[in-house]
This record gives structure tokens, sequence and C-alpha cells, in this order.
């Protein structure tokens, strides 16, 4: 509603335009006798070459500025809005990506428990191979791919099922070993018997037995932790690997060799593995 100076009811005689916007209410407030102020809904004084008449022409000015403005709003809106979600989704990700580092497992939780016997065995093999200058005479009876074997066997008894799961699991440890074999499980002075043994694409799991195939076991940990293996599925791997190494501990005098042999022709060498 708008106000005259005497008091009574009029139309408004201005349009009010600022800045895109179109004001048609205003209030009038006393100062002092005489003097008035016009106030709009802004903090800003309004000079008259601001003022539109209200005449036809500029109310349709005046709707067509509305409409502009509520075209640029809406499409400001929508941008604000997306820019949200594409930040709300990179904070998700991140965040996912901390809770995910929080619930992987521990280095410390993922140790193998070696029975005693059998880290003894691992003792005395670096012993036999740095210290004395022997090796593993191969090919080796039996063999890795052999000890899978009876360990499947032994473990037939048991529902079609876990045997179907045991034998998944024997699988993807005997690849593990022929791929680690050549890069973190030979001394260094094993190396040219390697390559001599390694002929005609024979499988390190075919002519090397249990006495590398338990160094395998030391390096599992840290290669299972890249794998990017569920949590829950990586517990119940861990279980079985440690019931294998019950197996190789029960049948340790039948898989592992007493001795060490001095080959002709390699040097005897103190040399640590290449890890």
């Amino acid at each position: 509603m708008f106000i005259t100076l005497d008091g009574a009811k009029s139309e408004p005689a201005f349009l009010l335009t600022y800045d895109s916007r179109t004001f048609t209410s205003f209030d009038f407030t006393f100062l002092e006798p005489g003097s008035w102020m016009l106030e709009a809904c802004w903090d800003e004084w309004v000079h008259l070459d601001r003022l539109m008449k209200n005449t036809d022409e500029n109310v349709r000015k005046q709707k067509q500025l509305n409409a502009n403005q509520r075209t640029h709003k809406n499409a400001k809106l929508t941008r604000t809005s997306q820019t949200k979600q594409k930040v709300s989704r990179g904070k998700k990700r991140k965040n996912d990506s901390v809770i995910k580092d929080k619930d992987a497992i521990p280095m410390e939780d993922l140790v193998l428990q070696i029975p005693l016997t059998l880290k003894k065995q691992l003792v005395d093999d670096c012993e036999f191979i740095t210290h004395l200058g022997k090796l593993v005479k191969l090919p080796r009876t039996p063999n890795v791919d052999d000890i899978m074997k009876k360990y499947l066997d032994y473990r037939s008894k048991d529902s079609l099922k876990k045997t179907h799961s045991v034998e998944e699991i024997l699988k993807g440890l005997c690849c593990y070993f022929d791929k680690a074999l050549p890069v973190m499980l030979l001394y260094k002075n094993e190396r040219q018997q390697y390559e001599k043994a390694i002929a005609h694409d024979a499988s390190p799991s075919s002519v090397y037995g249990a006495e590398h195939l338990l160094r395998l076991f030391v390096k599992l940990p840290e290669l299972l932790l890249n794998a990017n293996i569920e949590e829950e599925t990586l517990k119940d791997l861990q279980q079985k690997l440690v019931d294998f190494l019950k197996f190789l501990q029960k049948n340790q005098n039948a898989f592992f060799l007493s001795t060490y042999h001095v080959p002709d022709d390699v040097e005897a060498s103190t040399n640590k593995p290449d890890v």
C-alpha cells in the first residue's frame, strides 16, 4: 500500500528499479516537519534518475526484468547445487578411503604363526646356505606340487565344499610360489643353481621342495596385504594357511632335508637373501 504525503491512499506514481530488481513498495518516514525520506527495502539512497514512471511500457519492462532475474537465480541455484553434490561425492570418496584405511588389517595381525620346529628349520636353512656354502640338492622329492597334493588328500575327508575351497587356496599358493621364488625366495649363491634347474619352462613348484616353500610363508603376510583381499576372506585364508603350516610340521621329517650338499661349481658364500 502506498501513502501520499497527505495520508491518502493512492497508486504508486513511480516504479523503483535497482540492480535488475523492481520495487513497487516503499515507505515514507517522517524526519522533521516539511522533510520526508523515501525508504525502499534496500539500504541505499535512490536518486530520481533511477525512478521509472508508472506507464504500460515501464510495467512491461518490469515484468521482463523480473522474469530474467528468476531465470538467472534458478540457473545459479542449479550450479550451486551441482557444485555441492560434486563436493559431497568427493568428500564421500575421501571418507570412504579413510574408513577403508582404518578398517585395513594391521601388518602385525597378518603374521602367520610358524610352529617353533619350523622356525628352527628356517634357521638351519639359512646356516647351511649362507655360512656353510651348501645348497638344497635339486630336483627335490617331494616337490612343492607333491606336497600340495598330499595336503589336498589330507583334507579330502572334509565336505566337498571345503575341499574345493582348499583346492583353490593351494592353486593360489602354488602360483605365489612360482612367481615369488626367483624374486624374493633365493639367496644370492642359489641363483646359478636356479638358472640350471629351471630349464625348458619347468615351474619352480615342480623342482623345489619344502625348504623353499617354507621361506614363502615368511613373505606371505606382506604379499597378501598388497593383494586387495576383503578382510573376512583374508582372515579365513589366514586360518587355512596356519593349518597348512601345521601339516608341514606334522610331516617335517618326510618333507625336509636334514643335510644339504656342497656343489662342485658353486663357491661358499655368506651372502644374505635378495629382498
